[in-house]
């Protein structure tokens, strides 16, 4: 199926001259996993901060917002892997631009497409490398985040479980504690909410900057999941994935 010319209709909403095919790139369950994600990264953000640092003064006779916290962090921990391993599924199983096969720099192309970018962001090139799917630095970075979100959910599964000490949950994890001392997986995973507030200012940034440059809908895709393409841009991608 993945070998077939993709969803694709022609766009009425530009004019005659500049033939654009709405061509379906990211499918419902990337979409999905990336809302997700980035509901469950700011809820942790801010509860992990607070038990981190409490800013809150707790007023009432009876005041747990401590223990309210510490809830709500769990509740979007879950959430969170939950997210995370349907978007690993999904490298597996998702369309071209989904695979991991779009993201694992393992051709010269990519390299080459990796450079390009470097040099856009760097001044040094004029023209950005245009993609249907993520760019190959863009895609570099998120394989290199998704490694920092599964490290992320490693120490806070090992800081679950010295609180908790389920019999399962020690057996997958509880080996971790034994390697790097509480204190060093504490710190590494309160350290990650400054990463991760890092990736998505320039997340935000570069899809606003590509989405301008490009004009083909990607800020419109992450809600829709239909850019607009030339149709040669298209042909090319199909006669790449098919030369693999």
């Amino acid at each position: 199926m993945d070998g077939m010319m993709p969803h694709t209709t022609l766009s009425t909403q530009v004019p005659p001259q500049l033939c654009l095919l709405r061509t379906y790139v990211w499918e419902k369950p990337v979409r999905i996993s990336h809302w997700f994600i980035v509901l469950s990264v700011a809820v942790l953000s801010f509860t992990g901060y607070y038990m981190h640092n409490p800013f809150l003064v707790a007023t009432g006779r009876h005041p747990f917002v401590m223990g309210t916290m510490r809830f709500i962090h769990l509740c979007a921990a879950f959430l969170f892997i939950l997210s995370f391993l349907l978007r690993i599924y999904w490298f597996h199983v998702g369309n071209r631009w989904s695979n991991w096969h779009a993201f694992i720099p393992l051709s010269r192309l990519q390299w080459r497409g990796i450079g390009r970018m470097v040099k856009y962001y760097s001044f040094l090139q004029k023209n950005i490398d245009h993609q249907i799917g993520h760019n190959a630095l863009a895609a570099i970075t998120y394989s290199f985040m998704f490694l920092l979100m599964f490290l992320e959910i490693l120490t806070g599964l090992a800081l679950y479980n010295a609180i908790v000490k389920f019999k399962t949950l020690a057996f997958l994890i509880g080996w971790l504690p034994w390697l790097i001392d509480i204190q060093y997986l504490r710190m590494f995973h309160f350290g990650m909410i400054f990463v991760f507030f890092i990736f998505v200012i320039h997340h935000v940034y570069s899809a606003l900057l590509v989405s301008s440059v490009e004009d083909n809908g990607l800020i419109e895709s992450i809600f829709t999941g239909y850019k607009f393409i030339p149709p040669e841009e298209l042909e090319a991608s199909v006669a790449a994935k098919k030369s693999k």
